[in-house]
């Protein structure tokens, strides 16, 4: 089954080549707009126009990721509609192939495809986006993480809630404040610390304690040099909060699911991410078998650019979709199955539908 004969090397060598031309052309333009918006910060803090440059390198592998099935539906329609126009794919079905044996060779284009969206995404994406983040968050104010509300980042661990202000690359936490809830929920103390610094595997040495021990009606104030603390918070787990859940491995996200649901949080976004994760990578197929369709029209119908445009309005349609679902799957609660696969499936029904209508005429 892995050998291929001399019409099936060609369309697929047609069909990459088409591929990754249309994949390096929209890296270079969505790189030089993003360079263009990051120019907008060079000059702030120690952010210079090297740091720029390297934040857009490092972009993009999850540029790619994001680009491989839209890539795939233009470039195979690009390379299907230049063999119609030549007549090629006439001749071949004349020849005796079937759409079937055609839609099975693009199958292995989009095969190798999908495993090139598996070793980026999870083998460079979470990587790259964590660094280009800590770049240019160091280069601009030496901070990490100072998001979500304007008090700080916040993190439940247990019975404890813990507000952070600024996070260091250098895994060092500035302006902590835990806040501790008994078995009734009762706030039990209040910790405010100055500095925090990891100690591998769980353990934080804080400095500058002041913790505020609430007992009835009654309260004290204990001070602390120095002090320990536990807590399944560490440094890796605040890192993946600055990576989008879309651009984390799989692993990272269901670990973070792991850790919101044993704290009782909410995690229908990292669980849609989860299941985008294993859908994504099939939809170079379903692209694939889109374009097959307009190989088949004949030049009166349209030319290659008519054709073209179709594909880029198509593609910007599933970059849409794709957003629009996962957000309303959050919103409304919707599995986050059928959030994560609903756009492939309705443009897997969509190709079908148009090869149906295709073998009829």
């Amino acid at each position: 089954m892995f050998r291929l004969r001399l019409y099936q090397r060609y369309l697929m060598r047609e069909t990459l080549g088409a591929i990754f031309l249309v994949l390096v052309a929209f890296l270079a333009l969505f790189s030089f707009f993003d360079l263009i918006n990051e120019l907008r910060s060079v000059g702030k803090g120690g952010y210079q126009l090297g740091h720029a440059v390297f934040f857009v390198a490092l972009s993009l592998p999850g540029m790619i990721y994001e680009l491989i099935p839209i890539a795939a539906l233009i470039g195979t329609l690009y390379a299907l509609s230049t063999l119609a126009r030549h007549s090629e794919i006439t001749v071949l079905r004349a020849s005796g192939l079937a759409t079937r044996d055609l839609l099975m060779t693009l199958f292995r284009v989009a095969a190798l495809l999908g495993l090139l969206t598996v070793v980026v995404g999870e083998g460079l994406v979470p990587v790259s986006e964590r660094l280009a983040q800590e770049l240019r968050t160091r280069a601009l104010s030496n901070v990490i993480a100072q998001q979500g509300f304007e008090s700080g980042l916040w993190v439940k661990d247990g019975r404890s809630f813990i507000n952070i202000r600024e996070a260091t690359p250098d895994a060092r936490l500035r302006g902590v404040r835990i806040y501790k809830f008994d078995t009734s929920n009762a706030l039990e103390s209040v910790t405010d610390v100055e500095e925090a610094e990891f100690n591998p595997p769980e353990h934080w040495l804080l400095k500058g304690v002041v913790r505020t021990v609430l007992d009835g009606d009654t309260s004290r104030v204990e001070r602390f040099d120095t002090a320990e603390w536990m807590s399944a918070v560490n440094p890796e787990l605040l890192s993946v909060l600055m990576v989008a859940p879309e651009r984390m491995s799989l692993v990272g996200l269901v670990n973070y699911k792991q850790h919101l649901s044993d704290n009782r949080q909410k995690t229908e976004r990292y669980e849609i991410a989860i299941w985008k994760k294993v859908v994504y990578p099939l939809a170079s197929l379903v692209m694939v078998a889109l374009a097959l369709p307009f190989g088949y029209s004949h030049n009166r119908v349209g030319g290659v650019s008519l054709k073209i445009f179709a594909g880029v309005m198509l593609g910007i349609l599933f970059y849409a979709l794709n957003g629009l679902f996962s957000n309303l799957g959050v919103i409304n609660a919707w599995p986050p199955f059928a959030s994560a696969s609903a756009p492939s499936a309705m443009f897997l029904l969509a190709a079908i539908g148009m090869l149906w209508w295709v073998e009829r005429r």
